[in-house]
């Protein structure tokens, strides 16, 4: 069946990216890191909170608390509402939304937001009651979390395609690189190939710096029209296009390609660029066995070329292939729902020009994909964005 054309987001932009910046454990709870980041979207933008008319909220940590119950913590009233509770691509899909909402006349301007604790206990406790199927398949059996299911991932990608733990390492390295000129990485020490190789085992072949560290944090962003970010005087990135889909290739036995490989020429048609076009990359990068799946998948190389793509290219700021500037999970953090934002954020201040010390020299294009809701053999939904600076 050919998916229906869908229309443009033409005269959609985002503004304001903020970053509340992360703390490994944080006694607070994941409300007071989300009205931290809409304190900052107000002030950042010059206006109220209360002119935020439309509010998407990610988050795993609020409960009892939905999206509703917030509106009153927070002073909202808005007219536009959503709750977004799928992971990792909880930002793709709240930025698809609110775009369309702004279109429609809906909303003027929305916020979403992400943001989440970090209790001593708070990880374990969201992995016990993460779905029924880790609850009732896997769970039980003492492989609960993501380092067993991306083993499995990554043990099954090296076997098909060639890829080596060196070049896993390759992408590791130059991210912690990058995060060494973001003030707001959590990782403030370099990391070199061999410390890399050297580093203790947790599901083989998924070793200790193939893990994203869970920590506190929120990350949001404005979604509106252009000419109501000129109205307040904002600088803003441009909506080229965007992609998002759920439970794809379910016929792979264990997951080597994402929902992205499906809808990637609708992406770029939409945007009306081609994959070399675009100036830098960031992916959603809970472990570097994805990002690689995703530069085949959004369409840097073939299926099964990822490995050679990665000895073939550097990917620091100023490399042949800028990927996850900022430094990305592995090096940042992973503040729970956030992480699903943390590209976003990057790639609206890299078209912007205001990325400081991690900016790309020449930025115009950016690319962000979010990635969320492992099962036990795959991860269930993707997604991608591309963005341009206002000169586009």
């Amino acid at each position: 069946m050919t998916p229906a054309k869908r229309t443009s987001y033409e005269g959609v932009v985002l503004a304001v990216p903020v970053t509340v910046p992360y703390q490994r454990f944080s006694i607070e709870s994941a409300q007071w890191w989300l009205g931290r980041a809409l304190r900052a979207l107000a002030q950042s933008a010059g206006i109220s909170h209360r002119q935020f008319d439309g509010f998407a909220l990610a988050s795993f940590t609020t409960a009892p608390d939905t999206a509703i119950g917030l509106t009153q913590h927070f002073g909202l009233s808005p007219r536009w509402l959503d709750h977004v509770p799928m992971g990792g691509v909880s930002g793709i899909i709240s930025l698809r939304r609110a775009a369309r909402a702004v279109q429609a006349g809906d909303a003027s301007i929305v916020a979403c937001v992400a943001g989440d604790t970090n209790h001593v206990d708070t990880f374990r406790r969201t992995l016990a009651n993460f779905s029924r199927f880790a609850q009732d398949a896997v769970y039980p059996h003492g492989a609960g979390g993501a380092n067993a299911s991306f083993a499995l991932i990554a043990r099954n990608y090296m076997n098909r395609f060639g890829a080596r733990r060196e070049d896993f390492g390759k992408l590791c390295v130059t991210q912690r690189a990058n995060a060494l000129r973001n003030p707001n990485a959590l990782m403030k020490k370099p990391l070199t190939l061999d410390q890399y190789m050297a580093a203790r085992p947790v599901a083989d072949p998924i070793h200790l710096f193939d893990c994203v560290m869970p920590c506190a944090g929120a990350e949001a962003f404005l979604v509106m029209r252009e000419e109501t970010a000129k109205s307040l005087g904002l600088s803003f990135a441009r909506v080229l296009s965007t992609i998002e889909r759920h439970h794809a290739f379910a016929e792979d036995d264990v997951q080597y390609r994402g929902g992205w490989a499906y809808d990637i020429g609708e992406l770029y048609a939409m945007a009306g660029i081609q994959a070399g076009d675009v100036d830098l990359v960031q992916t959603y990068d809970d472990y570097p066995v994805i990002s690689m799946m995703q530069f085949e998948d959004l369409g840097f190389c073939g299926k099964g070329e990822g490995p050679d793509f990665v000895r073939g290219h550097s990917f620091e700021i100023d490399g042949s292939f800028p990927h996850n500037t900022s430094g990305g999970q592995l090096s940042v953090g992973q503040a729970g729902a956030a992480g699903g934002h943390l590209g976003i954020v990057e790639c609206m201040r890299q078209v912007m020009g205001i990325a400081g010390p991690t900016q790309v020299g020449r930025a115009r294009i950016g690319l962000a994909s979010g990635f969320g809701m492992i099962n036990y053999d795959r991860g269930l939904s993707s997604g991608a964005v591309i963005l341009a600076g206002e000169s586009r």
